[in-house]
């Protein structure tokens, strides 16, 4: 097994899609008492609870039994708050760097300093390299280059905004990971295996379909479970949208009735999974008319949310639903990890290829008929009229401030 250092672990996505690939993780750091818990119930990692700035380099190394340049990958996903996308819709122009929490990337390019891996992986959120908002990717090209300097290593970064049901995840997830390499070779990030069916991608093409929602949870046994019921006003709504469907339905845009205006709520208001598409983004903290809904108009199940984020089947928890799915929201999907894994150690490491990915979800046959939709509700007829649409992009309440721009490319800053 080669040997991993995990930082900001959280439940463990990565390491698990690492884990699969080969790598056995040394040691994981993580605050959460919750995520430290789950690990223990699952996986044998000495985990060091508490925060990252508590715990020298030299503690960290001695937990995991290795010595400054034997570990083989260091990995993480720092909290991404700072740099994420609610972040400039909720409060105009998030703090980033000024925020306290993201001093996550100086502590996470300290151990790389200390600890000189051969190779190394961070994830975080796509807003990290936002053209105008990218000083925490610039905060990052410059600690390694200064670790270089005062290290003599050589590392060389290579980054690039995924999409993770382009690699066969069933969720609609984006991120962005940055991937070095000691020795200065060049990480050549993989290219998409599949795409969505419905468009002309697959014309001509060795790509796959998208999996499924029904390809991660379609041989799951349906849920009755009381406490998986959509709750709060709006909850009595979901019957009557249809899979695939979200608010948007029930606007004068749609085919339901006008109880909206066009794109005045966010998108993953009453958002209902289609067993034909992937899952959109696993959310953290929903709201209680928040999705993706299963098609039965409930919740998720604990099982249903680690098989969307590709989990493996083994992993248990000893906790409420609410508390799975805040780390799940959080996590990399761990095929995802499991893939760049693969991709470290043959690129970057002992040049092993994979013969097959554990975590791939297996395409089920045949995909059942959507689920009929009900009628509206009496108590929600009030609410037709003919309502005003969203003004447009940068024009409604509270999206003034805040205009996101594209990704910068890797040329723009190296």
């Amino acid at each position: 097994m080669l040997k991993a250092i995990s930082l900001f672990t959280g439940v463990g996505g990565l390491d698990f899609g690492f884990e699969a690939a080969g790598f056995e993780t040394q040691v994981a750091v993580e605050l959460d008492p919750t995520a430290c818990r789950t690990i223990r119930e699952n996986r044998s990692w000495p985990v060091l609870e508490g925060d990252i700035h508590s715990f020298t380099s030299r503690t960290i190394a001695f937990e995991a039994g290795l010595k400054p340049g034997e570990t083989d990958v260091l990995i993480g996903g720092p909290p991404c708050q700072p740099f994420s996308k609610s972040g400039y819709w909720v409060h105009g122009d998030a703090k980033r760097l000024d925020d306290p929490r993201a001093d996550t990337l100086t502590a996470y390019l300290r151990v790389l300093r200390d600890l000189q891996p051969k190779a190394f992986l961070l994830e975080n959120v796509h807003g990290l390299v936002y053209r105008g908002k990218d000083e925490g990717l610039r905060h990052l090209l410059a600690g390694i280059e200064s670790i270089n300097e005062l290290t003599n290593c050589r590392y060389k970064v290579s980054y690039q905004v995924i999409r993770m049901a382009e690699f066969g995840v069933p969720q609609l997830r984006e991120r962005v990971f940055v991937i070095g390499s000691r020795e200065g070779t060049k990480f050549e990030f993989p290219r998409p295996t599949h795409a969505d069916p419905d468009s002309r991608a697959l014309d001509g093409t060795d790509l796959l379909p998208f999996n499924t929602a029904w390809d991660a949870i379609g041989d799951l046994a349906d849920e009755d479970d009381p406490s998986l019921d959509v709750k709060g006003y709006w909850g009595g709504l979901l019957p009557s949208i249809p899979e695939g469907q979200n608010y948007l339905w029930h606007t004068n845009r749609g085919g339901g009735r006008r109880l909206f205006g066009w794109r005045t709520r966010f998108w993953s208001f009453l958002l209902k999974l289609a067993k034909s598409r992937p899952s959109w983004t696993i959310q953290a903290q929903p709201g209680s008319a928040i999705g993706p809904f299963h098609w039965k108009n409930r919740r998720l199940s604990t099982r249903e949310l680690c098989r969307l984020m590709t989990f493996p089947d083994n992993v248990r928890f000893d906790c409420g639903r609410t508390e799975v799915q805040r780390m799940a929201g959080n996590a990399v999907p761990s095929l995802m990890a499991e893939i760049l894994a693969w991709e470290i150690r043959t690129q970057l490491l002992d040049g092993v290829r994979p013969v097959h990915y554990q975590l791939m979800p297996s395409k089920r046959r045949p995909v059942p008929a959507p689920e009929p939709i009900q009628d509206v509700p009496p108590q929600y007829l009030h609410h037709e009229a003919e309502h005003a649409d969203h003004p447009g992009e940068g024009k409604g309440k509270g999206s003034r401030q805040m205009r996101l721009q594209e990704p910068l490319s890797q040329e723009t800053l190296l």
